[in-house]
């Protein structure tokens, strides 16, 4: 459930702040007549994201067993790289996000109402449809019969929606550039036990050998329905008896994207590292927006 919880804060904040950028600036500019567009456009957003999950999860159980594994080791891994690509590309973007959010809103405004609510929909789109995707590729790699990995991803989206709102009124001040940092190397742990998990699907779907190589079997010791086994399974997705294969990948995975991650790339200039202001909400006390975190 944890790591459910954290998927949809990480990826609901990022959609959030993205919506705060935009409304602060119509507002900021008196060009409130232009927001019944972009609230359109993040509307039909959402609708097609939950379209996208919808889909994923009704259509995959029509199909065999077999299919069923194949679709979901390949969404799986897919899912994983997108995640991927995303905390890197947040990372290093986010100290730019609110300049390029709002030459693309001054476009908008000028081409007329159609174009704003492209704009906004394009914005928050794309984080709705990665977020529907990596969702339902970790609620099916921990899924244990139990509405929990749901509850998760609804509490984080609530929580990122009451983050955005406070961000916009200038109640909350956090330092962005930290807040993704952290919250990017847990997920890239995830994306880890889901690659793994993915590459066990393919296996009993028969387009990857090894499914009865085992690394190890610790099922005697523990148990998968345990309270810790619980835990291991919903926030590492843990399998007590992995696949040699699925190991392989995991380490090989998770040590060098954690390590390249964490790494000071993108805040450091030769050896002289500069460090990263704390970010306020669009009305904070220095009119800061809540991208400008470096």
């Amino acid at each position: 459930m944890f790591s459910n919880y954290l998927i949809g804060l990480r990826e609901g904040l990022e959609a959030s702040l993205v919506v705060c950028i935009l409304i602060a600036y119509l507002v900021k500019t008196e060009r409130r007549d232009a927001l019944k567009p972009i609230w359109a456009g993040i509307a039909v957003a959402i609708t097609v994201a939950l379209g996208f999950g919808c889909a994923l999860e009704f259509g995959s159980q029509e199909m065999t067993f077999q299919a069923q594994e194949a679709l979901g080791g390949s969404l799986s891994i897919l899912a994983v790289g997108l995640v991927t690509w995303m905390v890197f590309w947040m990372r290093r973007t986010a100290r730019h996000l609110k300049s390029e959010l709002h030459g693309k809103l001054d476009a908008a405004l000028a081409m007329g109402t159609g174009a704003l609510v492209a704009t906004a929909f394009l914005a928050v789109g794309r984080e709705g449809l990665e977020t529907a995707l990596f969702v339902w590729a970790s609620v099916h790699a921990a899924s244990d019969g139990t509405p929990r990995p749901l509850i998760g991803v609804a509490l984080g989206l609530a929580t990122a929606v009451l983050l955005g709102w406070l961000f916009y009124r200038g109640a909350l001040r956090i330092n962005l550039a930290k807040f993704f940092t952290w919250t990017g190397g847990m997920l890239v742990v995830v994306a880890a036990g889901v690659l793994a998990y993915g590459v066990h699907d393919l296996q009993e779907a028969d387009f990857i050998p090894g499914l009865t190589h085992l690394a190890f079997d610790i099922s005697s010791t523990i148990d998968p329905t345990s309270w810790y086994g619980t835990l291991l399974k919903g926030v590492f997705n843990f399998q007590p008896d992995p696949t040699v294969l699925q190991v392989t990948v995991w380490a090989l995975y998770l040590v060098p994207t954690l390590t390249i991650f964490l790494a000071p790339v993108g805040f450091a200039s030769g050896k002289k590292k500069v460090k990263a202001p704390d970010a306020q909400g669009p009305q904070g006390s220095h009119g800061s927006q809540p991208s400008k975190a470096s």
